[in-house]
């Protein structure tokens, strides 16, 4: 809890690129998309994956995926402590091999500032490489009052056509995300917060731009290759 508190004080909840700021994501060339996949039966190995996707053409043009120990055991909230120190590995490898290919934002499976203590491994991973980060995950995490109630239920089915979305405020009064329609033919929502170095209505709109199906592609591909 001090560790996710003290990295939590670097999160930059605001966009700091330039491409960030135009409405077609003009000079965004690169988006990465990190995963681990566990083997059925097996917590103690997993497959460690990323890859950067050009854009807005969204073709792959660098994948690392391999086997990796994980040693930490998974604990409700602290998860980052698991995953994150294999994928900053990843970005590292990345850097030091293909520096031309770093990607210029990054797409999580996971939460970033929808967590128990506003910290989830989108944050986490974006602190500790310092690159735009951005929490996508397919279920709702019950934080801050928010539940699946019957309202919850009701404001998704409201969503009528792919970008549309409603925030995610919490009985904090805090917005802690946003619910997005990603695609027309899905029902399904994705729950979209904050990691690092990008605004809410950003994550939302590149998170959408993204969506050849419900999911993201650079999650998509990262998920199909791990």
């Amino acid at each position: 809890r001090r560790e996710q508190a003290r990295l939590k004080a670097s999160v930059v909840e605001e966009d700091t690129e330039e491409w960030q700021k135009d409405p077609h994501f003009t000079g965004l060339e690169r988006v990465g998309g990190v995963d681990l996949s566990y083997i059925k039966g097996d917590e103690s190995r997993a497959c460690a994956s990323l890859v950067v996707l050009s854009y807005p053409a969204l073709e792959v043009l660098y994948q690392d995926c391999r086997m990796v120990a994980v040693s930490a055991p998974y604990v409700a909230g602290f998860l980052a402590f698991r995953e994150v120190p294999v994928l900053v590995e990843a970005v590292q490898r990345l850097q030091q091999e293909e520096p031309q290919l770093q990607p210029q934002v990054l797409l999580v499976d996971g939460n970033g500032l929808l967590h128990p203590r506003g910290f989830g491994t989108a944050c986490h991973l974006g602190v500790l490489t310092d690159l735009p980060c951005i929490g996508v995950a397919k279920n709702l995490l019950q934080v801050d009052g928010l539940v699946r109630d019957e309202l919850h239920r009701e404001q998704v089915r409201s969503l009528q056509r792919s970008g549309e979305a409603f925030p995610l405020t919490g009985t904090s009064g805090k917005v802690l995300g946003m619910v997005l329609r990603s695609y027309n033919n899905s029902s399904k929502p994705l729950y979209v917060s904050v990691g690092h170095r990008v605004s809410l209505d950003t994550a939302v709109r590149l998170v959408r731009a993204c969506c050849r199906f419900r999911i993201p592609e650079p999650i998509r591909q990262v998920r199909h290759r791990s």
